[in-house]
């Protein structure tokens, strides 16, 4: 069906794909899998012919037929969703063209809505809702569930399950990969690594493989210092002669095993000390936000949104795709005017904004090191090259142009963008979108490791993990707090993971925390408002117990060190930090005793 013979594409002196060879059949399901910037999408633009290698070619039936989700795209606007869809493929029943919509999660009442209405991530649905129409004989999809909740996930799972013609899938989505494909293609430095399973048996059989591989090259290697040894010490003594002749042309005709390259780089991540900011980092009361509809006034996305965060604090913002997570982190960020309420940043606030959307914010024509050479402060020029090998930028890769970067390079730029400016705050908005699995583990350890405040926008439940201490839930228009953890979240709402709440919310099957009786009509607001002043006032007495909890803890381990300071010890630094937590708890007891009074 498609055969990829002797292919070789090279940046520079940077050889990408070298001389790769592999064959895909009618019908198959491919898992294409490496680390960012690995050659995975490369690949898939000169199966389509949108690039050309430095050698090698394809070759293919004239009949075939393909259909690609590029990871970055551009969106149609002046059409409704339906018909934009149904453009594919006019052929195509009007029923087909919905229950892939509806599939993918757009609502009977969003079918006539302008594109130009909805955000990108739902225009990759329309984009991905077209291919499906059209069903080509091969579909390549890069990361097609970067912007996919979880119901619209396992329908598409479903969907490529029973698909009759072949794909060819790029995605860090283990679960996903598993469900899908059948055959797993690696690509790794270059070269191409080629298993007839599903990804999770493919990651058993390939360290068994390079364990296999180990395992013979040392035991190669042990015969070949025996042999020299032996060729060394009797190499003049005329009575071994033809023994050493014979080992030497044993030597010269052996066969030497090889252990495969192994891509051992990883993501160096370390976010610059954080300036001092007020108690109150961001507050908004009763906000009210949206953008203007297609009708001409407004589409509300959330009302009545009481939101705080305060210095230090680690935020998520959960919930299903358009309940308003991004638009709350537009707001905090100044791209987007309140409706109505009240907004407003903490004092010395200094924020640092992550977008989903890189693809807009960076300039295609720029190369990595021009994208950030312009922003940098003239302090940091002379590490600007340190800190760009930092994010995997090295060598030849500096010049590349943002064009011909990944998904996962894109991010990775604009976290090296981020970095350069020291911030005091970090609003993120699905920062580990496009990353590897390695990459959000370096990530979030950076975060833990950052003496500011972060407000994260994620879907990612393990990355949240031990990250955030308070989570704010976007659902049905209204925005809810619960102090802790994630896991303490999702045991306050009796599910097992933020997929599940994707699921639910569409039902509404979440449980109310609390239950009380129906209250007449004309107390109930009055009831309401009370019941709400008075949960905010215990959630926040909870929250300042833990704080003046944990200040007065360090307080205590720095006395210990001040009484008995080893040569390595900074006094001046131990004693400034002891200052500032005593100042910061007599503030936190100030403000428990006032409550509790």
């Amino acid at each position: 069906m498609v055969s990829i013979n002797n292919l070789t594409v090279a940046f520079g002196s940077h050889i990408l794909l070298d001389a790769i060879s592999f064959h895909i059949s009618d019908g198959e399901k491919i898992g294409l899998v490496g680390r960012n910037g690995a050659g995975k999408s490369t690949l898939m633009k000169i199966i389509l012919g949108l690039e050309k290698p430095d050698s090698g070619r394809i070759e293919m039936p004239r009949e075939q037929t393909m259909g690609y989700l590029p990871q970055i795209m551009e969106h149609s606007r002046g059409q409704s969703v339906i018909g934009e869809v149904r453009k594919s493929c006019p052929d195509a029943a009007p029923g087909e063209a919905e229950k892939i919509l509806r599939g993918l999660g757009f609502l009977p009442d969003e079918l006539e809505r302008a594109t130009e209405t909805f955000s990108q991530g739902w225009n990759m649905r329309i984009e991905l809702a077209k291919i499906l129409l059209a069903k080509p004989s091969l579909l390549l999809l890069d990361e097609p569930t970067n912007h996919l909740d979880i119901e619209s996930i396992e329908w598409l799972e479903d969907y490529l399950k029973a698909y009759k013609g072949a794909i060819l899938v790029v995605s860090h989505d283990r679960k996903f990969l598993d469900g899908v494909t059948t055959r797993t293609v690696e690509i790794m430095l270059g070269r191409l690594y080629d298993y007839k399973v599903p990804y999770s048996k493919y990651v058993e059989l390939r360290k068994e493989r390079i364990a296999q591989q180990t395992a013979a090259y040392e035991n190669q290697q042990k015969m070949i210092a025996r042999t020299e040894d032996f060729i060394r010490t009797f190499r003049y003594k005329p009575t071994k002669s033809n023994q050493v002749q014979s080992r030497i042309k044993a030597l010269e005709k052996l066969e030497r095993i090889e252990i495969d390259e192994t891509d051992n780089s990883t993501l160096h991540v370390k976010f610059p000390p954080a300036s001092r900011t007020g108690d109150v980092v961001y507050k908004c009361t009763g906000l009210e936000a949206g953008y203007p509809s297609e009708s001409g006034g407004m589409k509300i996305i959330f009302s009545e949104a009481d939101v705080e965060i305060r210095r230090g604090e680690k935020v998520a913002f959960v919930g299903r795709n358009g309940e308003g997570k991004t638009t709350l982190m537009r707001v905090i960020a100044g791209e987007l005017d309140p409706i109505s309420g009240e907004s407003k940043l903490g004092h010395n606030v200094d924020l640092g904004y992550f977008a989903q959307n890189q693809e807009d914010i960076l300039d295609p024509k720029d190369t990595v090191w021009s994208t950030v050479e312009r922003i940098c402060p003239a302090e940091m020029r002379t590490r600007l090259r340190d800190l760009l090998a930092q994010f995997l930028f090295r060598g030849d890769d500096i010049d590349k142009r943002v064009s011909v970067l990944s998904g996962g390079e894109r991010a990775r730029l604009g976290m090296a963008r981020l970095m350069l400016q020291s911030r005091n705050v970090l609003a993120l908005d699905e920062p580990t979108n496009h990353m590897d699995i390695a990459s959000k583990d370096i990530l979030k350890q950076a975060l833990l490791s950052f003496d500011g405040t972060v407000i994260i926008v994620s879907h990612d439940r393990d990355f949240l993990d031990g990250l955030v201490d308070k989570v704010y839930e976007f659902r049905g228009g209204r925005v809810k707090e619960y102090l802790g953890g994630v896991q303490d979240f999702l045991r306050k709402l009796r599910i097992d993971t933020l997929q599940e709440l994707d699921r639910k919310a569409v039902t509404n099957e979440l449980p109310a925390e609390t239950s009380a009786p129906v209250q007449p009509v004309q107390d109930y607001g009055q009831l309401r408002a009370k019941s709400k002043e008075e949960k905010k006032k215990r959630q926040r007495i909870e929250f300042l117990e833990e704080e003046i909890a944990k200040d007065e803890k360090r307080m205590k381990e720095i006395e210990a060190v001040l009484a008995a300071p080893g040569k390595d010890d900074d006094i001046i630094e131990l004693t400034r930090e002891y200052l500032e937590l005593k100042r910061d708890a007599e503030v936190w007891t100030e403000e428990w005793v006032t409550l509790n009074d």
